[in-house]
């Protein structure tokens, strides 16, 4: 295993890629949002203007591409599949439908109540313990956040009075194997919080050199004798309103 992490292909021809069966849309918005919550993105069409200008296919189903407008900007919307693979492929594919920009956000678990509780969290940089990003991005134990997309979203937040903390973020491949000492060991290492797509989406946006925005809100709480489930399967709907307007109004400037 060691061996396939280490060894980082370079080429962007690989042997299919996303132009092979996507095909590029004349006027596709070039900042697209996306979330992980299904409910999230159904009330926001349910409340707002929108249309569907095309589909993502997969084995799992159809996923709706949106344009949205906010603020007399065009944008796009679409939901991303949980975990590192099916989310990839999905931001590959909507780059080859022609966007520039990804502002992405969803839930994630808190490993430092104390820093992290209550406050949106935006990641400064990602530990890789999922398998996705070694293929678009040098073998490496962490991966770094764009500075200019967290100052984007840092004053977005500070505009709008919203509480915030940048930090590093353990992006892992298996939510059932997070054992005591995985995260005893990501606590040591700085880590505030605990999610499965940061570091392959910041892989893909340095591979195909697409700026992506992305911050989260936490959900459950792992830092504690106990796991505290807290509001995680609400995935974020109780407060969508919020978390939609902190991805428009970062879409604006971006």
């Amino acid at each position: 295993m060691a061996t396939i992490f280490n060894r980082f292909y370079e080429n962007k021809n690989a042997f299919l890629n996303p132009c092979d069966v996507i095909k590029k849309i004349s006027g596709f918005p070039e900042v697209c949002i996306t979330t992980f919550s299904e409910g999230i993105i159904k009330d926001f069409v349910e409340n707002n203007k929108t249309r569907i200008i095309t589909n993502l296919y997969s084995a799992n189903g159809t996923i709706p591409v949106y344009e949205i407008k906010y603020a007399n900007k065009k944008m796009g919307l679409f939901l991303s599949r949980v975990g590192a693979p099916a989310c990839v492929s999905g931001l590959e594919e909507v780059i080859a439908l022609g966007a520039k920009k990804i502002i992405q956000f969803g839930c994630c678990g808190v490993l430092n109540q104390s820093i992290a509780d209550g406050k949106i969290i935006i990641p400064s940089s990602a530990v890789r313990d999922e398998g996705t990003s070694y293929h678009y991005f040098s073998g490496s134990e962490e991966i770094s956040a764009d500075g200019s997309s967290i100052d984007i979203a840092v004053q977005c937040l500070k505009r709008h009075k919203i509480p915030y903390v940048v930090g590093k973020v353990w992006t892992t491949d298996a939510i059932y194997r997070e054992t005591q000492e995985a995260i005893k060991e990501r606590k040591i290492q700085g880590c505030i919080a605990v999610e499965m797509e940061c570091s392959a989406s910041l892989a893909v946006s340095k591979f195909r050199n697409i700026p992506i925005i992305q911050f989260f809100y936490g959900a459950d709480n792992l830092d504690s004798d106990k796991w505290e489930i807290k509001d995680l399967t609400d995935y974020g709907l109780s407060l969508s309103d919020k978390y939609m307007t902190i991805a428009l109004e970062c879409g604006i400037v971006f």
